[in-house]
């Protein structure tokens, strides 16, 4: 009777290991839920007009009328004036 019982623990202990296994199996197959990358649309490029640097227009200093502005990377170059 006593060798019944501990064969009978054994048998559950091995039974719970078991399906264990098989939870973490199932969640390791499971893929990964996707990230989308969100990228943010294209800016409209713009080069400086002392040193011909480009950057985002939205970065940009503006300097001049609509129809021709004149577009600087910082207040010092917009202050010297085009190249």
């Amino acid at each position: 009777m006593k060798y019944l019982l501990v064969l009978l623990v054994i048998v559950i202990a091995v039974g719970v290991w078991r399906k264990r296994r098989r939870v973490e199996h199932l969640k390791a197959q499971r893929p990964a839920p996707r990230r989308e990358n969100r990228l943010q649309p294209p800016q409209d490029m713009v080069a400086c007009a002392h040193c011909g640097l480009h950057l985002p227009r939205s970065d940009a200093l503006v300097l001049g009328a609509s129809p021709r502005p004149e577009y600087y990377c910082s207040a010092e170059h917009r202050a010297q004036g085009p190249a």
